[in-house]
Parts: C-alpha cells; sequence; structure tokens
C-alpha cells in the first residue's frame, strides 16, 4: 500500500521540558535539509510527534533509509491514512497484514485514540479490530504477549494505521550539543567515535593528517570516503587535510626514537586544537581506546592531553576492540576501514615504544625540535578542506 506519510516517535527528547522546543526546531531543520535531495514534504510537529508527509512520489524505502540515520528519532512508522470509520480501519489493517506478512502467524492490536470524540477507547478499538482481522485471515492467532505482527492504530484528525515500526538512530538532534573536531584516521576506531559524539548532538570538523609520499591518495580518499559515510549520519563534514610528512622527518631525526609516538601524537593534537578554535569547535575527539596500543595507555594519553588546552573526548576509551567493530559495521565503515593503506600513524613506528612516558621527560625531547610552533602553523597553512556529505 502507498505511506501516506511517516510519524516519527521521540526517545529521551521527549524529556526535555521547556528546552524542548530548541531541540524539535534542530531536529526539524536536519529532517527538512536531509529529505530535500528525496522531493517535496510537509514537515510538522504535534504533540512530541513529528509528521512527514510526502507531497510528491517516493520511494518509502529510501525514505526510511535516510530519515533510520537522523539522531534524535527513536522510532519511524510508515503510515496509511483512512477516515475514523471503523469498516476503512479494519481494510486497511487487513491490507497491510497482507502485504507485509510472510510465515507470520500471530498478532496483536494497539490503539491509541488522540480524538476523544471517536466512539471506542483504545482498549474497545483493538478488540474490535482484533475480532474483524481474526473474521478477515483465518490461519492467524492473536498473541497479546509476543505478537509476530503489531497491527498499531492512532486516531488522530484521521485514523492512522502502521504495522511496520522501523527503529531510529536515537541520540539528540544535531547541533544542540555544540561542535568538536575530530582526528580521524584511515581506522576503526575514530569513525566509530565521530558517529557517537555526534549521536549526542555534536556537529563535526574533521582533521586528517597525511604524510606524502609515505602515505598514498588512495589512503587519503579513503579517509574522504570514512567522512562521507559519517556524514549520513553526522551531517556535513569539513575534512582538513594537513601535511604532516616534515613534522614527522623532523621528529625521528631529532627525538629519542621510543617517545616518537607520544610526541607525534602531542604535535597532532596542537595542530587540531588550532584548527578547532579557527572553527568554533570546543573540543576534539579521537578514537582511542585506552591500552590498546603504545600510545594508549593512560601514561601516554596524560602526556597527550596536557599538549592542549580545551577538553579531549574519547567515546571509544572503554570499549574493546569487539565493541567498536560491531558499531563499524552498524554504521557500515567497517568495510572501507578495513582497506589496506597506510596512515601516517602506521608509517614510522618505533621498535620499542614508550609505554608509560612521563611528561616532563617528553617535553624535554620535544625541545629538541626547535620552534614548533612554526612548525604547526607552516602545515595548517598548506592544509586542504575537502567537504563530504
Amino acid at each position: 500500500m502507498k505511506t501516506d506519510l511517516f510519524l516519527l516517535k521521540y526517545g529521551e527528547l521527549a524529556l526535555k521540558g521547556l528546552n524542548k522546543p530548541a531541540f524539535e526546531k534542530k531536529l526539524l531543520n536536519t529532517i527538512k535539509r536531509r529529505l530535500a535531495k528525496l522531493g517535496n514534504f510537509s514537515v510538522r510537529c504535534s504533540q512530541s510527534t513529528i509528521y512527514v508527509e510526502p507531497l510528491c512520489e517516493i520511494d518509502t524505502e529510501e525514505v526510511l533509509s535516510v530519515l533510520s540515520k537522523i539522531f534524535g528519532i527513536a522510532n519511524i512508522c510508515p503510515v496509511v491514512k483512512c477516515e475514523k470509520d471503523l469498516d476503512e480501519i479494519e481494510k486497511t489493517a487487513v491490507e497491510l497484514i497482507r502485504e507485509y506478512r510472510t510465515t507470520q502467524k500471530t498478532f496483536k492490536v494497539e490503539s491509541k485514540r488522540e480524538d476523544k470524540s471517536f466512539p471506542l477507547n483504545s482498549p474497545q478499538l483493538s478488540r474490535e479490530m482484533g475480532g474483524r482481522i481474526l473474521k478477515n485471515i483465518n490461519d492467524l492467532k492473536v498473541d497479546v504477549h509476543t505478537p509476530e505482527i503489531m497491527v498499531n492504530i492512532e486516531i488522530r484528525d484521521k485514523a492512522y494505521v502502521y504495522t511496520r515500526k522501523i527503529q531510529g538512530a536515537g541520540g539528540m538532534p544535531l547541533g544542540s550539543n555544540g561542535k568538536a573536531a575530530i582526528l580521524l584516521s584511515g581506522g576503526i576506531d575514530s569513525p566509530v567515535a565521530g558517529w557517537m559524539i555526534c549521536k549526542r548532538g555534536v556537529c563535526l570538523e574533521a582533521v586528517h593528517f597525511h604524510s606524502h609520499p609515505y602515505t598514498s591518495d588512495r589512503a587519503r580518499d579513503k579517509v574522504l570516503d570514512l567522512a562521507r559515510i559519517m556524514a549520513k549520519y553526522c551531517g556535513r563534514i569539513n575534512v582538513h587535510v594537513v601535511p604532516f610528512t616534515e613534522i614527522q622527518l623532523a621528529i625521528i631525526e631529532k627525538c629519542p626514537e621510543n617517545y616518537l609516538t607520544v610526541i607525534m601524537r602531542r604535535l597532532m593534537m596542537r595542530i587540531a586544537e588550532k584548527i578547532a578554535v579557527a572553527n568554533n569547535a570546543q573540543a576534539l575527539i579521537t578514537g582511542e581506546s585506552i591500552g590498546q596500543v603504545a600510545s594508549q595507555t593512560m601514561e601516554s594519553l596524560v602526556c597527550t592531553d596536557s599538549a592542549v588546552n580545551i577538553p579531549v573526548f574519547r567515546p571509544c576509551i572503554g570499549m574493546d576492540k569487539e565493541e567498536i567493530v560491531t558499531i563499524s559495521k552498524k554504521i557500515g565503515a567497517f568495510e572501507t576501514s578495513i582497506q589496506p593503506f597506510e596512515d601516517c600513524c602506521t608509517i614510522f613506528v618505533p621498535k620499542h615504544p614508550k609505554t608509560k612516558p612521563t611528561l616532563a621527560e617528553i617535553e624535554e625531547a620535544e625541545l629538541l625540535l626547535g620552534d614548533i610552533e612554526a612548525m604547526l602553523d607552516d602545515a595548517i597553512a598548506r592544509d586542504e578542506v575537502v567537504v563530504c556529505e
């Protein structure tokens, strides 16, 4: 059956009290922007429900795919409208069941009466429709505890009937909780970290470090592909591709080898901080998980954080690799992340990295580099900004 509209249900957004209108406005703007490429839609909000009504021919599954990636939406219900008449509701419900049913044998009717002038209350309507469905489809049985088919009926300005409730991305609307800059590598972890922080309403600016000719254009393109995958959830992302070769070679030449990774990370953080501040981002995001590699021990992370003056958030910090991979697959980034192209963090790896450095010894080693600020500013001056959406 033709989908007449989509009812979008809130999750935690419904609990925002007097601030809820501001969050709703952010969410409505995101929905309108994302759906614009699919056609013309009416998008409105009423009583903690968003009504998305197509004003043109649409591909229902394509619309569901877009809506399911918008943070702030808990559930998406593709609805068929009919008159608030028992015979019309019966006809619509039976047709929907027949269209989407495969091998299911049990069902339940759940009703919600927003229009109190409707003659049956919610339990009465559920019982009435349950009986009518049984008369029309003989091999179905009622199961009120674990039904295989859930028939939902909502009595509003019209009767809204649906049998599918698609899980949304959840979280908070994009832009409702500020902006951060993510250090985006070509690996599995950082895209997951970016997705997780965006789920809390944070917009992203991305910083990627490119070490040409030691890293190839294919490695750079892989990162941009990851940013485009993230953008399906996170909205448009500006990726700052920063040339990092000269800085890495200077560290290798002048600093003790076992400090290479931590010093490199510290300078990356300082560059990312400068880019963040210039683009009104309030924090840095990394994909680090404590203890995963030598540069992610507690001691190394303390040394890394001390290089900057803005907060560093690590959404993956307490997760193991399997948990991170699960999310990576869920958001469609995994197959791209595992493409075997090198990045700047893997091409110059010391044989015996220091796993428990102290800040004093790292800062002393950094003095050997000379004018660090000039090095950082030179790299930023030569960065390339690529818009991914």
